[in-house]
């Protein structure tokens, strides 16, 4: 854990519990009991007994020198979907949904769901689910930036990460990046759309994390599910009418930018280095010589 009020644009807990419930009080809103729900690449917390979850940047900082800018794009790229009756998690009703920066923290609100994360839909199920949200997303009239996560965030990770990698993996890294071609018409896209990010809830399945939302070719997204590890992303793709076989560069990116996160989250977390490590070691392995 980072302690301290800011490092690199990662705030630690105990500073993001307390802007956040200083937010709320501003708002009239008694919290008596936040609860941290998650500390991971981002930090989420339920501002109990508000049915509120407020979310705070954590390690995503690291590949996003403006995190606030993906804040802001992710609640009204959620709010569109949420006008149009999709089953999304919506921003909070409550409070201001954001991103509202306390004390140098930036905070997002969002309505607080109960969910089964045991649940998960079929893999044909995720498939036709991530079909109908592309659609939905079409008509998206705002503008969005191209390819930001494999991209723009990458080259952040891999300034972030130089302390900790050897010149030849940086150097490796870094060719690798520029050699990425991705082609295809673009639209508004989820950005990590696995199945974890499909809440199973008692009214049914609910979209959440849209922080990566940007314009791609849908075989971005396609090419996230197509790598889950949590269902067959293969019988998954080709449910939603996709050839698998058709998405090589966007899985080859894909592998790239999750060996970059994962290393990102063990500066933060180091006892989850050593994953990290294996995974680059897999990564440069399989890497055509």
């Amino acid at each position: 854990m980072i302690g301290g009020s800011h490092n690199g644009g990662v705030f630690d807990s105990a500073q993001a519990v307390a802007a956040a419930v200083a937010v709320a009080r501003d708002h009239g809103i008694a919290v008596t009991d936040p609860v941290i729900l998650n500390d991971s690449y981002n930090l989420r917390i339920h501002m109990h007994p508000a049915p509120i979850v407020a979310r705070v940047p954590a390690v995503v900082s690291l590949g996003r020198p403006r995190p606030a800018e993906a804040m802001a794009r992710e609640v009204v790229v959620v709010s569109y979907l949420d006008g149009l009756g999709f089953p999304v998690v919506p921003p909070s009703d409550l409070l201001p949904p954001g991103p509202v920066v306390r004390d140098g923290v930036p905070i997002t609100f969002w309505r607080h769901v109960g969910h089964d994360p045991r649940r998960r839909l079929t893999s044909a199920g995720m498939g036709r689910a991530l079909a109908e949200l592309h659609a939905a997303l079409r008509g998206f009239p705002g503008d969005l930036p191209v390819l930001t996560p494999v991209l723009e965030e990458t080259a952040c990770l891999l300034d972030a990460l130089a302390a900790v990698l050897s010149p030849d993996e940086l150097a490796e890294l870094r060719a690798a990046r520029d050699g990425l071609t991705l082609a295809g018409p673009l639209q508004a896209v989820h950005g990590d759309a696995h199945p974890g990010n499909l809440l199973m809830t008692a009214g049914g399945p609910l979209w959440n994390d849209f922080e990566e939302t940007h314009a791609a070719p849908v075989a971005w997204d396609l090419a996230v599910l197509l790598g889950t590890s949590r269902l067959d992303g293969r019988k998954a793709v080709l449910a939603y009418g996709a050839d698998p076989d058709e998405l090589g560069p966007f899985v080859a990116a894909r592998r790239f930018q999750v060996v970059l996160w994962m290393l990102a989250k063990a500066t933060r977390f180091p006892g989850d280095m050593p994953r990290a490590r294996a995974a680059l070691d897999t990564w440069r392995a399989g890497r055509p010589g």
